[in-house]
């Protein structure tokens, strides 16, 4: 059957189930686990706002309509319409819309300023995840007794000490039961709510938007201030976008609409109306909804969804590492592959380290998931706010929406986003200025980067020579023809590699066939096979070479060189020797970069694998040719 019953549309229907399954274990364990800690903050001493009745139904108000809007109209309606080729997240985007034609220069140096920001933000998130999650987990134990309140931290430390270790095992082995378990977490969220939304059916007035209205002509300033405790509702929306690449836009929106936000929502009432009949559950709402006995159960369950929501934050922190050095946004990392039949599966040990002492540190200094709470929030409205705007310009361009329509939702969108940001900056003195400086230091050093990879590039622009003019300048009949072949790579592909120039003027020898390559990696997730290699044959033996990968992919350029027989090109990997430059950065006189970049870029290419080993080339085939080069 197809439309009334085929085995094909079963198939298809099975491995939809499946991936819907397997995107609540990924997508949805960040903005699954805030229950944990959001209805609490909400009525801190942050806000100051007292849980009465119109109080809470105000709120609950809020908390309803900024899921609505911000998450389902915004992402799961809008945004996930910007795949690049499948794929989503502020990288993506921001390649996506420099894909665009007629860009000004200017334009384009925006939308790369924007596409970083966004990214150094995300970073921050990434931080504060693992932190607050883990912490508020633990800090159920509370709810039952006093005598582990001096264990919270130890446990928590150790908890995400833990996780951080077990990274270079990869999640292929645990990440099939993250669906599961957060399936069950998600029923779980559902059926606490509702046994108190029973007992008080009046809290579903709060579905109504008049009483956010309400909420926020009453309280004015403090409403205000009240967003940025919301906002702790929708952190981990941006993964919903960011993840699509893995599980696809059906999968995630079907997950979302059908059991995730329900949840959420019915749990969210359900801690309403607990404050209801309970003020004095303020402490810990969450954990009070449980009765007793299900209380150390369910703090287990709890953990794991954090440790879950948090492995999903250290997974992306890896993926937006693996995509900032392939589109030139950082130094090329050393990543490992863990499994090799799950896509995605990598381990960048930089990262993960630096990322485990980051997030320890926080839950040593703030000590608390409340102190965090308002420390949270900056980040995630700021990459909100970064990819409203970047869907502006693609919307227009791209989509070729006419402007009416484009203001009408982005400027929409852009507004929701930018008062949530406002809102948020409140936290700055309390703990928010953290996740801004972390942006500021990694969007410093991508910039920077960046900057000094253009810098690089014009120095060796200005000493390449033509191939042609190479050539002429030596008598071809005396040159030495070595066996075999010399891959030489070069950065320009209409002049000789500076390595191949060096050879020739010190040992005047030339192989028999000579492949010039040039690796490009192109503002798309992935490309074709078929447009993966570019061949013009030059004449006695030479050869120029194009190779072009995607931002998503691992280069493999021995695999790809190896595969030039089918193309004419002689190649023995026994035979075939890769002639790669290993240049010397050093400052100069006459400088391309600001003395303080020229140092943060000269620290940072420290770090930077060989190119050997990032394009996978055997270790015994390789020569590596040194130059200075000054900037």
């Amino acid at each position: 059957m197809t439309a009334n019953g085929s085995p094909t549309t079963r198939a298809g229907r099975k491995r939809t189930a499946g991936l819907t399954l397997a995107a609540l274990g990924v997508v949805f364990g960040d903005i699954g686990t805030s229950p944990l800690y959001t209805v609490s903050t909400c009525f801190s001493d942050y806000t100051g706002i007292k849980p009465t009745a119109d109080n809470v139904l105000g709120m609950l108000s809020l908390l309803t309509w900024a899921l609505i809007i911000v998450v389902t109209l915004k992402y799961v309606v809008v945004v996930m319409r910007a795949d690049n080729h499948g794929e989503g997240g502020v990288l993506a985007l921001m390649a996506l819309v420099l894909q665009e034609t007629g860009l000004s220069e200017r334009r384009r140096r925006v939308y790369m300023m924007l596409g970083i920001a966004g990214a150094a933000l995300f970073y921050g998130d990434c931080l504060l995840t693992p932190a607050i999650s883990v912490l508020s987990a633990v800090e159920g134990l509370n709810v039952a007794t006093t005598a582990f309140a001096d264990l919270v931290l130890p446990i928590s430390v150790g908890l995400i000490v833990g996780l951080f270790a077990l990274q270079h095992f990869g999640t292929a082995g645990v990440g099939r039961w993250f669906g599961p378990i957060m399936l069950i977490w998600f029923i779980t969220l559902f059926a606490l709510g509702l046994q108190h939304v029973v007992h008080h059916p009046q809290i579903l007035a709060a579905l109504s938007p008049l009483h956010a209205v309400d909420f926020a002509i009453r309280h004015k300033v403090v409403a205000f201030v009240a967003l940025g405790a919301v906002t702790l509702a929708f952190t981990g929306a941006e993964a919903l976008y960011a993840d699509m690449g893995h599980f696809g836009r059906t999968p995630i929106r079907r997950a979302w609409l059908l059991l995730v936000l329900p949840s959420l929502l019915v749990n969210y009432y359900g801690q309403g109306a607990l404050l209801l009949d309970d003020p004095t559950s303020l402490e810990n709402p969450f954990f009070r909804l449980a009765p007793r006995w299900a209380l150390y159960p369910l703090v287990g369950l709890a953990t794991a969804a954090t440790v879950i929501a948090s492995q999903a934050t250290i997974s992306g922190a890896f993926s937006m590492a693996q995509q900032a050095a392939l589109l030139g946004l950082s130094p090329r990392l050393r990543i490992q592959h863990t499994s090799a039949s799950e896509f995605g599966q990598i381990y960048v040990p930089a990262v993960n380290w630096l990322q485990m002492i980051g997030v320890v540190s926080l839950v040593l200094a703030f000590q608390t998931s409340s102190n965090l709470a308002a420390a949270y929030g900056i980040a995630v409205t700021g990459t909100m706010l970064v990819t409203s705007v970047l869907m502006l310009s693609l919307a227009r361009r791209g989509w070729k929406w006419d402007w009416p329509v484009v203001i009408l939702v982005f400027g929409f969108f852009i507004a929701i986003d930018a008062t949530m940001v406002s809102s948020n900056m409140l936290k700055f003195l309390h703990g928010g200025w953290v996740p801004l400086l972390i942006a500021a230091v990694i969007f410093t050093a991508m910039w920077t980067w960046l900057q000094g990879r253009l810098a690089v590039a014009a120095r060796e622009k200005e000493r390449a020579v033509p191939l042609d003019a190479l050539l002429s300048g030596f008598e071809y009949s005396g040159w030495h023809r070595a066996k075999g072949t010399a891959v030489y790579f070069t950065s320009f592909s209409e002049n000789a590699s500076n390595c191949m120039r060096r050879n020739l003027i010190h040992n005047e020898a030339l192989h028999e066939t000579v492949v010039l390559l040039t690796v490009r990696i192109a503002d798309e997730p992935f490309v074709a096979p078929s447009l993966r290699r570019e061949v013009a044959d030059l004449g006695n033996g030479l050869h120029r070479v194009l190779l072009r990968y995607g931002f998503m992919e691992k280069p493999d350029v021995s695999r790809d060189v190896e595969g030039l027989t089918d193309s004419g090109i002689p190649v023995d990997p026994e035979y075939t020797t890769y002639f790669i430059g290993r240049n010397s950065i050093v400052g100069g006189d006459r400088p391309m970069l600001a003395r303080w970049q020229q140092k943060i870029f000269l620290a940072l290419s420290r770090f930077a694998m060989s190119p050997g080993d990032f394009y996978g080339l055997p270790a015994n085939r390789v020569v590596e040719l040194g130059g200075r080069i000054e900037i």
